[in-house]
């Protein structure tokens, strides 16, 4: 995919009439596509439709950096650019992994853009397809918008194209206003969006954006709504958990019942890096030859698995480097499983999750409890629970969630154990007000022959609760419109 880099992202929506071939993996030049020449018939905005997949598709791979690397999850191996200043919660305006975020995000919402604005024009639609399509685009922008407002509170609030004068002179909207966004746009998809039945693999769905609407209403500590989308959506689609936790990431089983959503990638043709990202220098056998190491998985994540929890194998690889010398001892080297999946390309082929059902159960477990319902929400933790060990040997009683303190101690554990490096952490822990206490230490390397493991001391700034306004976004605006967030 040819990617414009222009810096204001409102310019880069000028761009959106970008669009891409007839599968959700190769994409077609954004230069050569105009509103004039484009947007004339069901195919053509079926195209554009996957060319807003495309620009997830294109970001994801390294959401980790600002969503897994600043918490307990991970710390940083190779050096890469900005990441430093997110593993020692450092960050400033800066950063080129923040800055590269933000634009990818309005990217996509963009092209999500000139979908609405264009889904009229053509005249040949299948039956549904019209719905189908602005369902589709609904659902991706309030995607995009939702991780933005996670990482950043309030930002631009792009529902159209806007001239370059619009563009340079378009401010912050707050983050209640984006939320407001984002909830009319998710329930606008429920009812354009198709059945998961009747919905192609990686394509959005009903399910998936009722998931994602109880999601935000988490966010929003709305708890009665989150509590009717959350249970509408496990009980209305068909989802089920997968029995075995491994299961989840075989490329054989990655279409399973489980999956809401996951962004598609082919095996060396339209991949991703995150196998070898995650990979160590010499590689890892039988899956690829050589790795970039860019990140650790943190001794504070490895030592929470308890005996007999299957999450951990398909998590963590406890990989100990041999000693080079006899005199030196064997070396801790963990890394992180879950997308240590073979590919024969250049790049994996691996699905990556956006949404699926043991997040849905544990975000309607966290719903029940603050709705009252306490014993269902003990039923809800106790399913994830039993399939991580494989019996009700390890369940939690009602005694160990007594007091909302204690809940919400199962409740972030649970979360951080099943959905480690699915880039729920740092999330999680900016929303339960946690990540002040939680991140003032983190156990990072692991000495097997000591015993013991290293310490980062870390000083988080409450202003950390969002990340800063990329400065070079800042500088293409005029002068004083897009405000810096506080502490930057």
């Amino acid at each position: 995919m040819k990617k414009n880099k222009l810096y204001i992202p409102v310019l880069l929506l000028a761009l959106a009439g970008s669009s891409c071939t007839n599968s959700l993996l190769n994409m077609t030049p954004d230069s050569s596509l105009t509103t004039n020449n484009f947007y004339k018939t069901s195919n053509d905005m079926d195209q554009a439709v996957i060319g807003i997949y495309s620009s997830m598709q294109d970001r994801k791979p390294k959401d980790y950096l600002l969503m897994e690397m600043p918490g307990d999850n991970l710390y940083m191996g190779t050096a890469m650019p900005g990441v430093n200043d997110l593993d020692y919660l450092t960050v400033n305006a800066e950063n080129t992994a923040v800055a590269d975020f933000w634009e990818k995000c309005f990217y996509g919402i963009g092209r999500a853009n000139a979908v609405l604005e264009n889904i009229d024009r053509p005249t040949d639609y299948a039956s549904g397809k019209k719905e189908q399509f602005a369902g589709e685009a609904k659902f991706m922008r309030a995607l995009f918008y939702f991780d933005l407002v996670k990482l950043f509170g309030g930002v631009p609030m792009v529902t159209k194209t806007p001239s370059i004068s619009e563009a340079k002179n378009m401010p912050r909207e707050s983050a209640d206003k984006i939320y407001e966004l984002i909830i009319s746009d998710l329930k606008a998809a429920i009812d354009l969006l198709p059945a998961p039945a009747t919905a192609a693999r990686g394509r959005a769905s009903k399910g998936a954006a009722t998931g994602l609407l109880g999601k935000v209403y988490v966010y929003r500590k709305d708890w009665a709504n989150a509590k009717t989308y959350l249970e509408k959506a496990i009980r209305d689609f068909g989802y089920q958990l997968e029995p075995g936790f491994a299961t989840l990431w075989s490329l054989a089983s990655e279409d399973n019942k489980e999956i809401i959503l996951a962004i598609k990638y082919t095996d060396g043709s339209n991949g991703h890096s995150l196998g070898i990202d995650y990979a160590p220098i010499g590689g890892i056998a039988g899956v690829v030859g050589s790795g970039n190491q860019y990140a650790f998985p943190a001794w504070s994540l490895n030592k929470k698995y308890a005996d007999g929890d299957s999450r951990k194998a398909s998590t963590i690889s406890d990989y100990v480097v041999k000693a080079t010398s006899p005199n030196d001892p064997p070396a801790w080297g963990p890394y992180v499983k879950k997308y240590a999946t073979k590919f024969t390309g250049a790049t994996s082929g691996q699905d990556l999750p956006v949404l699926r059902l043991a997040d849905v159960i544990l975000l309607y477990a966290e719903a029940l409890y603050n709705s009252g319902d306490k014993a269902n929400a003990l039923i809800q933790l106790n399913m994830i629970r039993e399939r991580a060990f494989g019996d009700a040997a390890h369940n939690y009683t009602a005694a160990d969630i007594a007091g909302a303190d204690s809940f919400l101690d199962k409740l972030l554990l649970e979360r951080q154990l099943e959905l480690a490096y699915e880039n729920e952490r740092w999330p999680d822990l900016v929303r339960t007000g946690r990540f002040m206490t939680v991140m003032t230490e983190e156990e990072r390397d692991y000495n097997p022959a000591t015993g013991t493991a290293t310490k980062a001391t870390l000083s988080p700034r409450a202003t950390m609760a969002v990340f800063p306004v990329p400065q070079r976004q800042i500088d293409q605006y005029a002068p004083g419109v897009l405000k810096q967030n506080e502490g930057y």
